[in-house]
């Protein structure tokens, strides 16, 4: 399942553990093409916590991450960015960066 979060609650939800966060937007081709590739893979990783962020109801997240394309997605691992994808990915293409910080 991925969890919708906002501006108030991101920082508490990606804080702890292995967290991909997907940056996007309702209007954003590759978004709506990027989401459920983020779907599949949520059902994967038991260990793994993924979440999804609406950058036009949430400016200030974005902004801070210097988030100027999206789909953009952020790997947090315990708080820390430790990967930044900007662009569509594929399910090969994620999974092997996540495997490679799990």
């Amino acid at each position: 399942m991925v969890e919708e979060v906002t501006d108030q609650t991101f920082q508490d939800e990606t804080s702890q553990g292995l967290v991909l966060t997907d940056f996007w937007a309702t209007w954003c081709g590759p978004c709506r093409m990027q989401s459920p590739v983020i779907e599949k893979l949520s059902g994967m990783y038991d260990d793994v916590k993924f979440t999804k962020m609406d950058v036009d109801a949430n400016p200030k997240t974005p902004n801070e991450f210097g988030i100027q394309a999206i789909p953009t997605l952020l790997l947090k691992k315990d708080g820390q960015v430790v990967e930044t994808m900007v662009g569509y990915h594929s399910e090969a293409q994620l999974k092997q960066i996540i495997e490679k910080h799990s």
